[in-house]
């Protein structure tokens, strides 16, 4: 047998906390190239100002402009080849024309602004990438797996699904399963955001990389470790990271006429002044600092750091946000539309009532007790709510023989010798349906005992969470199912729902979802079962929850909600909003600088020097207001405004 959860133990020490993983600054190429571009430029520029000779200070000039320029003139004239005008190579150029006419220090000093904001945006994309990838540090390397001879440490990667293992106070939880003896609170705020710990007994789930406090646990394995919640947020991240957004997809369409454009401005703002006898220094000097100040940048960084910055926190709060164009698209809804089976209730009944009939001579707990000893060998989620009803009641149910199940009516058993039936009357169904409960009927040997009510527990949560889309939506959500009117208007009442529409098959939801979308909204669905994927696929935006949903709803949906907890819905819609707000911010802040810069260029003297820092930190300014949905108080940031219905 295992050793018992009061065993001494192991000499193993509990696993430390992981630190947070941060990239360093100089593990990025990109940061060392543009390190070494400025340590050039510090040391040519004393000299060059100095008045000593170019021979002292112009191989250093040479390396400024090679270490931080070879990198964007090779990305540039892979672009050219492919008949795309990168803005890289605009700066490259502007840099090399201001060589050519003896403005080295300018040039240079573009090169290296120039270097340095794009080892920003590597270490800004790598630290988006940091903050969930991280969370693979937390999952420990060994666990401790239960068997019959004992303990034994094994690789975590080497877990299956139905391994148990104990974990201890102190340490980190191996892979996601489902406690099955044991009490303790749990750190799972890595996963959850909880700040405090949370009680874990038998039956809770709980998450790999999670910290054990008080108390051993045994916990079963319901997930390989490759499938783990850890695992599917990074897996997601990175997907999402190689998409583009609709908005980002429309700059870089607009983009290469720009370039275009400026490349034509550019000549034109050299070839003008010639025509009416400028100087060819001054004209080429305003045409360089021309092409610096009107090349789109900032622009084309505007829209993704929000973006990915709002995956990975909403990762962090247990919601995989499935690409940029799907954070995007939930930022945008205006109405919503939630099944009630499996979303907006837990899809488990629970047994509401024991009612004797007058005259059967036993009271609720033998009732209770003898419908259980027939349900027991039942699969049928029905049965198991009985059987766990009894044994909340502290009841034994009898053992039963002569098992059999009937599809559509119930099951029987012989228990104590006598004939037992537990399934569904006409009559009390229907009243039962009425109420929004569903009424099983106990007989022994023909002779009707009593009935058990039953009803499908509603989530925690549901009435914050369709408060919650109603205020972000400005309407209340529909309530969509293929249940009967009196569990859908039941479910409705509690949670604060006025439109019901029940009894739909899965092309009626679509039906519904669309005479939404007709009316003029952008809809959210969420659902997590097989017949909710046609409804998640046709929404404007799709939400799944993930911990029973299906396969198919699961593949379907824009963003599952691994929890099951219905209030990050409304969390990731805000999430959404202000990534949205963030890029319009962005494309405002670089649309202005460009604006301002170009129109003191052209109408006055731009002094090089003051287009290339206006330029490039304009770039650094946008970079870094995205990541500010980093933080992990956006997640509970309220929303700025209700979309109007278009």
């Amino acid at each position: 047998m295992p050793p018992a959860l009061a065993s001494p133990p192991v000499t193993d020490a509990p696993a430390p906390a992981a630190p947070r993983r941060r990239t360093r600054v100089l593990a990025l190429p990109e940061a060392r190239w543009a390190l070494a571009a400025t340590v050039a430029f510090l040391a040519a520029l004393p000299l060059d100002l100095g008045s000593a000779p170019a021979w002292a200070y112009a191989p250093l000039y040479v390396i400024a402009y090679a270490a931080g320029g070879w990198e964007p003139a090779l990305e540039g004239l892979r672009a050219l080849r492919e008949k795309k005008l990168d803005v890289d190579l605009l700066m490259i150029v502007a840099a090399l024309g201001a060589a050519a006419i003896g403005q080295s220090l300018d040039g240079a000093l573009l090169i290296v602004i120039f270097a340095t904001s794009g080892a920003l945006e590597a270490l800004a994309t790598a630290r988006t990438a940091d903050s969930v990838r991280g969370l693979l540090d937390l999952a420990p390397t060994v666990a401790t797996r239960l068997s019959g001879d004992g303990e034994e440490r094994v690789p975590t990667d080497q877990l299956a699904v139905g391994d148990v293992l104990l974990v201890r106070p102190g340490e980190r939880i191996g892979a996601d399963g489902l406690v099955v003896d044991g009490a303790g609170e749990v750190d799972q705020a890595t996963i959850t955001g909880e700040p405090l710990p949370v009680a874990k007994a038998a039956g809770d789930e709980v998450f790999a990389g999670t910290l054990n406090g008080t108390g051993a646990l045994r916990v079963r394995v319901e997930r390989d470790p490759a499938d783990s919640v850890i695992a599917r947020i990074v897996t997601l991240v990175e997907e999402a990271s190689r998409t583009k957004a609709p908005t980002q997809l429309f700059i870089e369409k607009v983009e290469q006429r720009y370039a275009v454009g400026v490349v034509t401005a550019t000549l034109a703002v050299f070839c003008v002044p010639l025509a009416f006898g400028a100087d060819v220094t001054g004209a080429l000097l305003r045409a360089m600092t021309f092409m610096i100040v009107a090349s789109p940048c900032a622009v084309v960084l505007a829209t993704m750091p929000p973006l990915l910055s709002a995956i990975a926190n909403a990762g962090r709060h247990g919601v995989l946000v499935k690409s940029a164009v799907a954070m995007e698209r939930l930022g945008e809804i205006d109405a919503a539309a939630l099944d009630k089976t499996g979303t907006l209730t837990e899809g488990a009944p629970e047994v509401t009532a024991v009612r004797p009939l007058p005259g059967s001579l036993l009271d609720e707990d033998a009732l209770l007790a003898l419908a259980a000893a027939a349900e027991h060998p039942s699969e049928h989620p029905l049965a198991r709510a009985v059987v766990a009803a009894a044994r909340a009641r502290g009841l034994r149910p009898a053992p039963a023989d002569d098992f059999t199940a009937i599809p559509g009516h119930g099951v029987r058993a012989t228990v104590d010798g006598h004939l037992v039936t537990v399934g569904r009357p006409t009559s009390d169904a229907a009243a039962g349906a009425a109420s929004g409960h569903t009424v099983v009927l106990v007989e022994r040997d023909g002779a009707p005992l009593g009935t058990l009510s039953l009803t499908d527990r509603l989530r925690p949560g549901a009435r914050a969470a369709v408060s919650g889309l109603t205020d972000l939506t400005g309407t209340a959500p529909v309530l969509l199912t293929g249940d009967n009117p009196g569990a859908a208007g039941r479910v409705a009442a509690a949670t604060g729902i006025s439109d019901v529409r029940a009894g739909l098959l899965p092309e009626d939801k679509v039906e519904a979802v669309r005479d939404l979308q007709r009316a003029g909204h952008k809809v959210l669905f969420v659902g997590d079962g097989v017949n909710d994927a046609p409804a998640l696929a046709a929404a404007h935006s799709g939400v799944a929850m993930g911990r029973a949903g299906s396969d198919l709803a699961l593949e379907t949906a824009d963003a599952v909600v691994v929890r099951d907890e219905l209030a990050a819905i409304p969390g990731v819609v805000r999430l959404s909003r202000a990534a949205r707000r963030l890029v319009t911010q962005n494309l405002v802040v670089a649309g202005s600088f460009i604006t301002v810069l170009v129109l003191w260029d052209l109408l006055g003297h731009l002094p090089l020097p003051l287009g290339v820092a206006g330029h490039e930190g304009s770039t650094v300014l946008v970079g870094l207001n995205g990541l500010r949905l980093l933080r992990e108080a956006a997640w509970g940031e309220p929303d700025a405004g209700r979309p109007q219905a278009t």
